[in-house]
């Protein structure tokens, strides 16, 4: 399953960039995270900096744990995810933090994974795009909460 979210938000590019690349606080304000263990963070050179992540998720019926490289490049402004384990045959995402002028900032957001379980994968299709849209929306939510409404002119 494959997805694109493109969207401006009032908010400077670094502020969104720290905000998505800060994922120990994910269980704070993503309510299906329920808990976050970081290890492994490390710089890889020229404002880019790794970590390695592994998150509990919990929805109604469903309760997994899986870990993610998280490759974070504040130069480009750009995110990067990849699977190290977990329920998911493939899982890469990207965030990338555009300016868009006037202290706004243009989110780019890629997500493609597959689940190891046709099973799974089939239960969970019928609400992924509606998943991704809640994820961002959690993010511009804590982005107001951090920042304020806005910082566009």
């Amino acid at each position: 399953m494959r997805h694109n979210v493109s969207k401006v938000l009032p908010y400077a590019p670094e502020q969104l960039f720290r905000l998505v690349g800060d994922v120990s606080k994910y269980p704070e304000f993503l309510p299906w995270i329920t808990a976050m263990r970081t290890w492994n963070a490390r710089p890889l050179g020229d404002g880019v900096t790794a970590v390695d992540a592994e998150a509990g998720v919990g929805f109604s019926f469903l309760k997994e744990t899986f870990a993610t490289r998280v490759r974070r490049d504040a130069h480009n402004r750009q995110i990067d995810v990849s699977l190290i384990s977990g329920p998911f045959r493939k899982l890469e995402n990207r965030w990338r933090f555009l300016d868009a002028g006037r202290g706004a900032t243009r989110i780019e957001f890629e997500i493609e994974f597959v689940f190891k379980s046709r099973l799974l994968e089939g239960l969970l299709r019928s609400n992924f795009n509606h998943a991704v849209d809640k994820l961002i929306d959690c993010f511009e939510a804590r982005a107001e909460a951090l920042y304020g409404q806005s910082n566009a002119a």
